[in-house]
């Protein structure tokens, strides 16, 4: 993935900068993670399934992800400072004949940060960066007592065509 900050070359489809709004994308570093995490926390939902003050497990699975050039886990920042967060997987697949297909995950806007077109301007990216990767198809979740972020996903194209499961492991 390129970054703004790194100064390497961007895709002329993905957009690594906001036109108006003054906010850049780029490739989030372990030293993001404590205001990734907060942005993870900062809702009902995840108020109750993360934990800000043990940055442990976020540190562990960073180090998995890091390495991992199918996964693109990125902040937008403005300022210098993370006000959003999105994690792009690939996967690679043999259905639809061989093709690849990109999952979006964890999508969160800082408080301060809302309601100025950066989630729509953060999921633009990853759909262009998506298609820059070959993908044929770009899905996401959302739980479904989030009737607000289905409304804008929705306007942002994407169609309610499944129906989800999930396990709990642990």
């Amino acid at each position: 993935m390129t970054t703004a900050s790194t100064g390497s070359a961007a895709p002329a489809e993905s957009p690594t900068e906001s036109p108006d709004a003054g906010f850049t994308v780029r490739r989030a570093t372990a030293e993001d993670l404590p205001a990734i995490v907060a942005m993870l926390a900062d809702d009902p939902l995840g108020a109750a399934r993360e934990t800000p003050a043990d940055m442990a497990p976020y540190r562990a699975a960073f180090s998995r992800i890091d390495p991992d050039p199918q996964q693109h886990l990125v902040v937008a920042e403005r300022d210098g400072k993370p006000v959003g967060t999105l994690h792009l997987t690939v996967i690679p697949g043999l259905s639809r004949r061989g093709a690849a297909r990109a999952l979006i995950e964890a999508v969160r806007i800082h408080a301060d940060a809302r309601g100025e077109g950066l989630g729509t301007w953060l999921i633009e990216w990853a759909i262009a960066e998506a298609r820059r990767q070959d993908c044929v198809l770009v899905q996401l979740t959302s739980d479904a007592t989030r009737v607000d972020a289905h409304r804008f996903y929705e306007r942002l194209g994407f169609e309610a065509s499944h129906l989800g499961f999930k396990m709990p492991l642990a």
